[in-house]
């Protein structure tokens, strides 16, 4: 917080009378009304059930994203199970992961799984995925070599 807005807030504090007037004005100011609280959250949860994953993005990415809107979320006491955030995750996911994402659905441990770990199987696969395409172009580049002959009379 900068002085300008300690400033505000002392003067805005200074017309009130008691701790609990006090305390009042800084929650609506600093986390707005209930109702303001409740349409916020309607708003994430909108925005978590319509989440999916973009074209092109990484795991990490989706997971910066996904774990920013459960934050908010739980700030709001929006509560959730491990195994609901980790299927979740698993539907979000693009068709290309269908293989991996049958692999952890069909393991006995997605219930009591954490979401880091989940994250961590899927980095991991991620990086095999880029190794073996970084694989297979260098492989085509090899291929595509052509050499000139001269020919001697």
């Amino acid at each position: 917080m900068d002085q300008k807005e300690t400033a505000g807030e002392i003067q805005h504090t200074a017309r009130c009378k008691s701790a609990k007037e006090i305390w009042k004005m800084l929650e609506v100011t600093h986390e707005g009304t209930a109702d303001v609280r409740k349409a916020r959250k309607y708003t994430l949860v909108s925005k978590h059930e319509a989440f999916r994953m973009k074209n092109g993005e990484t795991i990490s990415e989706l997971q910066t994203r996904f774990i920013h809107i459960v934050n908010h979320l739980l700030g709001l006491e929006k509560m959730f199970e491990d195994d609901e955030l980790n299927i979740k995750i698993l539907n979000y996911l693009t068709r290309t992961w269908e293989p991996n994402i049958t692999m952890i659905k069909e393991s006995k441990d997605l219930a009591s799984m954490s979401m880091e770990a989940l994250f961590k199987k899927l980095l991991a696969y991620e990086h095999e995925l880029i190794e073996k395409s970084n694989v297979e172009d260098t492989k085509k580049k090899r291929k595509r070599i052509a050499l000139k002959a001269s020919s001697l009379k």
